[in-house]
């Protein structure tokens, strides 16, 4: 059995497969012209952040089996799979605790302008303590919108911080958040205009959660943090309120496109820190999220049918 691997998994996930009768076949991009050839014989397929469109699944006659790197099917041509009773995969929370670590990282140094001051050390401007005043986050309100396996990694950490905690879900047990010192946020327009910093965990809709209205009513000199998808944020109406001064920053790990486009407005916006889409991607998250997808796709290609 065939098992191709679009884009690379920890080799702890590889030899899952090769223990499990597997042959994992690297491909060496995600250009369709590339993929072409090994997916014309792939009984299974391993993919991440790229997803798998609905072209890929035509090129793949044989498939049975997609296993998604990490929690994101929303790259996934989810009809064309349907249509061909093609088993799809995920595996959510397995690099929970690294992405949460990585947003509080986002939340720390827009705070505390690290990259800018970093940049300013270097230059050897050290007048720059001079002109950038940080945030203290301590006694701050720390807004999560969503209650998955991530926020409720990152909750605890900011309450070490001694922030305030309030989050906006339909599913989060009132007996957890309670006992935890968390409370719960009546509406989104509750949630954006109590707190400090808002940060996005969850999945799109049909539309981004911190559109252009939503923006406007969060608290002036707030931060912004996305870990989750980029669909989440109207890109435009975010960068607008950088350059306006009217929010303090914000971290996105996640873009609507990625890479983004050279011309990028997000590229040159004041107090943005940008991740290339590495909250999950620490030697723990990788092994576990890599040997757990193996798993899944060693049992579905025995079991699907």
């Amino acid at each position: 059995m065939i098992c191709v691997v679009v884009q690379p998994i920890h080799a702890a996930g590889l030899e899952v497969l090769r223990r499990g009768g597997v042959e994992p076949v690297l491909a060496p991009s995600t250009d369709l012209a590339d993929l072409a050839p090994l997916l014309s014989h792939a009984e299974a397929v391993i993919t991440r952040n790229w997803g798998f469109p609905a072209e890929a699944v035509a090129l793949s006659p044989a498939l049975r089996v997609v296993g998604v790197h990490g929690s994101g099917t929303d790259r996934v041509a989810m009809a064309a799979l349907r249509d061909r009773a093609i088993a799809l995969f995920s595996t959510p929370g397995t690099n929970a605790q690294s992405v949460a670590e990585h947003a509080l990282g986002l939340m720390l140094a827009v705070a505390r302008g690290i990259p800018s001051g970093d940049r300013a050390m270097k230059a050897g401007d050290f007048a720059y303590r001079e002109r950038f005043a940080g945030l203290e986050l301590a006694g701050l309100c720390l807004g999560l919108w969503g209650w998955g396996s991530v926020a409720s990694a990152l909750a605890p950490m900011a309450l070490g911080l001694r922030m305030e905690v309030l989050v906006l879900s339909n599913h989060a047990s009132e007996d957890e958040l309670t006992a935890s010192g968390i409370a719960r946020a009546r509406s989104l327009d509750h949630l954006l205009t109590a707190s400090d910093v808002v940060s996005l965990h969850g999945r799109p809709g049909a539309g981004p959660v911190l559109g252009r209205a939503e923006i406007s009513r969060m608290r002036a000199g707030a931060i912004v943090i996305n870990t989750a998808r980029g669909a989440l944020i109207d890109e435009g109406a975010l960068g607008d309120a950088l350059r306006a001064g009217r929010l303090f920053g914000a971290g996105l790990d996640v873009l609507t496109q990625e890479p983004p486009a050279p011309g990028s407005l997000l590229l040159g916006c004041p107090r943005l820190i940008l991740t290339p889409h590495v909250g999950g991607t620490t030697e723990a998250a990788s092994r576990r999220t890599a040997q757990a997808v193996a798993h899944k796709v060693v049992f579905a290609l025995r079991t699907v049918t």
